[in-house]
């Protein structure tokens, strides 16, 4: 039974008029009912039907029918009525000094995600894609963990940030070879495994081979620890797995990832070790936030060691990066190389990873929708400086500040 939050609360996006359904959100199967539920092919023929389509969306990137050449001019026509392909909006574009680029997307009135494409990860660049916008489980070291969940995506607006991608990319038709986006991390807002019926069907999309085409080898799902759905995960999407550790023991987890208190190490680990074709081509990449005087000493190094006994793994060591009101810091330098060096005595492969987009505040744990950022406190001081008169309502009320 899959463990999913159905949260969504947002007062414009109920508001909001009824929308053409997205078919870019739709796995194979799906999309072939959809095209016969709605009368427009016959059952006999939808299968071929949907991978014209398919092919059309997710292999050329077009978001206009008329453009689909090989599909009657009549069907591209009812199908521009009945159905929708269109990019959400992009709010705002942000481009790191290191060459980061972090997109603000609106997938609806209200609703907004943040989603990184990082150069020179992988194969080529990995696209960091949220799965939910804001988050439930507080940890206490992450930005988004500030934002309340707003709602889980869609399948579709899970695949839309891939598109965003690499339309700025410029990466239609998908390329086979010399691909600028060549990996897959949902390691953006929200927690995967609380959505993880979007989650799967974006997966299936994603990896299609006539469509996107990124190996499932190269999409990374990382959880905090939603034990119960590892192994429907592991089965579903054959996903690589990461898993946002950050501690070595419960007191300590349970302050950094307060989900540790439902969940505690003992029975995450052996979640872990029952996660479907775990092994040295399958290996957990386990994260560990570097936190200056909290976690980074000798003897936690020795304990992540012990912890991790057994389990093909290799463990990302991540400078904390600061965030505007972030109670930790980054751990020394020279802390960090320490701690490193007696994962890598131990054998394993414990890479630090180099902070990415600081200056946009798009390295891990800084990920919050712009709505979010700016209170209405300075909106309303940004108006009075300007000349401006300003009346209170619902959105700048006392006690309505977000």
């Amino acid at each position: 039974m899959t463990t999913t939050l159905d949260l969504s609360r947002s007062r414009d996006a109920a508001a909001s008029p009824a929308r053409r359904p997205n078919l870019t959100g739709l796995t194979r199967p799906a999309l072939a009912a959809a095209l016969t539920e709605a009368g427009l092919v016959p059952p006999e023929k939808a299968k071929m039907r949907a991978s014209q389509l398919w092919r059309w969306m997710h292999h050329y990137g077009v978001t206009d029918f008329d453009r689909m050449t090989d599909v009657a001019k009549e069907l591209r026509a009812a199908l521009a009525g009945a159905f929708d392909l269109s990019r959400p909006e992009v709010v705002e574009r942000q481009v790191s000094v290191d060459g980061t680029r972090k997109w603000l997307i609106r997938m609806a009135p209200g609703v907004e995600v943040e989603t990184v494409y990082i150069p020179d990860v992988g194969r080529s660049g990995a696209l960091c894609v949220s799965s939910q916008v804001g988050c439930t489980l507080n940890c206490t070291f992450c930005h988004t963990g500030t934002q309340p969940l707003v709602r889980n995506l869609t399948a579709a607006e899970i695949v839309a940030q891939v598109q965003v991608a690499r339309d700025e990319l410029g990466e239609w038709p998908s390329p086979k070879e010399d691909r600028r986006l060549s990996n897959i991390v949902f390691m953006g807002m929200g927690e995967p495994l609380y959505n993880l019926d979007s989650v799967a069907d974006a997966i299936d999309i994603i990896a299609d081979n006539e469509g996107i085409a990124i190996s499932r080898r190269r999409i990374t799902v990382s959880t905090s620890g939603i034990v119960p759905e590892l192994k429907a995960l592991g089965e579903r999407t054959q996903a690589m797995l990461a898993i946002s550790l950050h501690a070595t023991n419960d007191p300590l987890r349970d302050e950094l990832v307060p989900i540790n208190r439902k969940y505690p190490i003992a029975e995450l680990m052996a979640g872990i070790r029952a996660y479907p074709e775990l092994g040295n081509a399958r290996r957990v990449t386990f994260e560990y936030v570097m936190l200056k005087g909290v976690n980074d000493s000798p003897t936690e190094a020795r304990a992540l060691v012990r912890l991790l006994a057994g389990v093909p793994a290799k463990i990302n060591l991540i400078p904390f990066n600061p965030w505007p009101g972030s109670p930790y810091a980054c751990s020394d330098w020279g802390a960090i190389e320490a701690f490193a060096a007696i994962l890598n005595r131990a054998g394993y492969a414990s890479p630090i990873r180099t902070p990415r987009g600081r200056d946009i505040l798009a390295a891990c744990g800084q990920l919050k929708s712009e709505s979010e950022k700016e209170r209405a406190s300075v909106r309303r001081a940004r108006e009075r400086a300007a000349g401006l008169q300003t009346t209170p309502d619902a959105a700048t009320a006392p006690g309505n500040e977000p």
